[in-house]
């Protein structure tokens, strides 16, 4: 009885010994007020405006407070002259891959450029009557969320007609690690426009450097760039956005779950669109475990999800321990489970291959190679952009 005790007593311990080093690695998440953005930063950016004639690039996510940049600026009698919108809208209410129509923003009676669908770079014409561009969008960190394509797309219109680019920095809620294969040049799109991991672990503002200085920019043009940097920003930590980035993405488990779900994009799997829940599960009518469930439904964030009105089967991940104690990478587990559960269909899709940003990661998956040899293969191309990164960092690296 006395033996049966030691090993009850030292069973304890290892499970509250595994507890605390869970707890310790958990990725802290802070509130977004702990931060400075850089569109609070009047008195740096400000006077780069007086006399000139404003675009903006932005949505929803460019915030002040609670009021918009654009309506911020029109206060304070900048002359702002057009908006820009990016993928879902300059309101942010169009579904992923929706085609978005140019129009007039209602409120300021401005015109709005559409930067998705057929035009997403600002044309000659749309930037003649504008001497300095804006950004100030919400990114999430990971190269297939098309933000970061239109950014660098306004930064070559800029550098191609003599325009000033400032963009005003904000935190990357994925900013607190690097993870994924590095995209390969015959995968070049509009998910993915340079050499970089899915996840980078930089903000817009150190992205938009590196892509300047680096000759990433269509024909190695460089814009006249400035950066309104963050105060306060901590590196290691996840932030709890003010505003969702995208209709889809609804909350700080989505964010955390985009870098991994994303990759789903290229498969036969729903991500939940079409539920209350998006990004925090995946399904499909056919996966073979039946204990989770979710059904789509047309709703006016998404009119026509996959599998609409039928049961997809899958994982719930909204419990899941990756979001308890992240562990600061991509999970595969979650993909080589759902293609050997699938394997019978077509699995992967045409642009699997341009969210993994190479041929090499579905042909591992297929032939069922380990984590360990997966991570292993992208690691050297990790290891060059690292060093390429560092050049460009403006807050403290998280070591």
């Amino acid at each position: 009885m006395h033996k049966n005790n030691k090993l009850i007593r030292f069973s304890t311990f290892l499970i509250l010994l595994s507890q605390f080093a869970c707890a310790q690695s958990n990725v802290a998440i802070k509130e977004y007020t702990t931060v400075v953005i850089g569109a609070q930063q009047f008195d740096l950016y400000l006077p780069l405006l007086t006399n000139k004639r404003v675009g903006i690039v932005t949505n929803i996510t460019g915030l002040v407070g609670k009021t918009s940049i654009v309506d911020t600026l029109l206060k304070l009698k900048v002359k702002v002259k057009k908006i820009f919108g990016p993928e879902h809208g300059f309101r942010s209410d169009a579904d992923a891959g929706a085609h978005v129509k140019s129009n007039k923003d209602i409120k300021t009676g401005l015109p709005i450029v559409s930067l998705y669908g057929s035009n997403k770079k600002p044309t000659k014409e749309q930037l003649k009557d504008i001497d300095v561009l804006i950004y100030d969008i919400q990114d999430i960190g990971a190269r297939f969320y098309t933000y970061i394509s239109t950014m660098c797309y306004a930064m070559e219109a800029c550098a191609e007609n003599n325009k000033e680019f400032i963009i005003l920095d904000r935190p990357n809620p994925n900013g607190f690690y690097i993870d994924g294969p590095v995209l390969n040049d015959e995968f070049k799109s509009f998910l993915g426009m340079h050499r970089v991991p899915i996840v980078y672990g930089m903000t817009c503002g150190e992205y938009a450097q590196m892509a300047n200085d680096e000759g990433w920019l269509k024909n190695k043009v460089s814009c006249k760039l400035t950066i309104i940097p963050l105060k306060k920003y901590d590196r290691k930590a996840s932030y709890k956005l003010p505003v969702n980035p995208s209709p889809n993405i609804p909350n700080a488990e989505s964010v955390l779950l985009y870098p991994s779900l994303g990759l789903f994009e290229g498969t036969v799997m729903s991500l939940g669109r079409g539920t209350d829940i998006p990004f925090q599960v995946i399904g499909h009518p056919k996966y073979p475990d039946t204990s989770f469930y979710f059904t789509p439904l047309p709703s006016s964030l998404s009119k026509e999800p996959r599998y609409f009105n039928q049961r997809c089967y899958g994982l719930d991940l909204r419990k899941d321990i990756y979001l308890k104690a992240h562990p600061k990478k991509i999970n595969l587990q979650w993909l080589a489970q759902s293609y050997k559960k699938l394997n019978n269909l077509d699995f992967f899709e045409m642009n699997f291959n341009y969210h993994s940003g190479n041929s090499l990661l579905q042909e591992q998956l297929k032939n069922n190679v380990s984590e360990k040899d997966i991570r292993e293969s992208w690691q050297k191309d990790t290891e060059v952009f690292k060093e390429i990164r560092k050049r460009y960092l403006l807050y403290p690296d998280f070591g």
